[in-house]
């Protein structure tokens, strides 16, 4: 099984940068099974929505309102993937979730989640 944890969220400013991590552990199968993986956030009363994602490859994928602003990448030696936060606006906070798709076989996948971290931004 794999388990994912985020750290790196906190209070900023407008303006400000973060930078998350996202950190697997797990058997060295299961981790080198992940493939593609990704950011997600989520505010009250809302659905959980897609920030970034990339691949195993690492071809990346980022929604409209985060292009030019934020960057996702993933250090496959350590483990772990992060999102880079720039030109931070108030409209960017929320809980940021880590989520890793593990492919067992052919046919057999299954997503992890991470806890979640606070990312506000004031303005």
């Amino acid at each position: 099984q794999v388990q994912l944890v985020e750290s790196g969220g906190g209070l900023v400013q407008a303006g400000g940068s973060l930078r998350l991590s996202c950190a697997a552990s797990g058997s060295r199968f299961s981790i080198n099974s992940i493939n593609s993986m990704g950011w997600y956030r989520q505010t009250p009363g809302k659905e959980r929505e897609l920030v970034a994602a990339i691949t195993s490859a690492g071809s990346t994928t980022y929604a409209d309102s985060v292009k030019g602003r934020f960057t996702i990448s993933r250090d496959n030696g350590k483990n772990t993937m992060y999102l880079q936060m720039n030109s931070l606006r108030p409209e960017d906070t929320a809980v940021y979730y880590c989520k890793g798709t593990v492919v067992v076989s052919v046919g057999f996948r299954y997503d992890r989640w991470g806890q979640g971290t606070q990312v506000t931004v004031s303005s």
